[in-house]
């Protein structure tokens, strides 16, 4: 898949997380949030939970466990970091969520993936 269709599909998938996250009582505050050393597809709150969510559209839904590596979680943290000053509230609690996208299915939604 060429580089254009990948941003395309990839907008898609955050676009259906997005509604996804909505239906399940939680307000968006930013999509494709990004600071220097990384980049946060969606930033979420629900009551006082603060959530940096990555979303992964794959074939299948372990394709897209595979590709959220320690590497990628790595660099969502870094950024999640960085942007939380900007969302947080006091009292606030953070995570690391991710949202898998796969055809045919609906949106999962994972929370709390990263323990640092």
């Amino acid at each position: 898949m060429n580089r254009e269709a990948a941003e395309k599909r990839g907008r898609g998938a955050e676009t259906v997380a997005c509604w996804w996250l909505r239906l399940h009582g939680w307000r968006i505050l930013a999509r494709r949030a990004r600071v220097p050393g990384g980049e946060v597809d969606i930033v979420a709150r629900r009551g006082k939970v603060l959530a940096f969510v990555e979303v992964k559209a794959r074939a299948t839904e372990s394709a897209a466990a595979m590709s959220l590596d320690a590497w990628r979680l790595r660099r969502v943290a870094v950024a999640a970091e960085r942007l939380a000053p900007r969302y947080m509230k006091p009292g606030d609690d953070l995570r690391i969520d991710a949202v898998f996208i796969v055809p045919g299915r609906l949106p999962r939604h994972v929370p709390n993936l990263w323990q640092g």
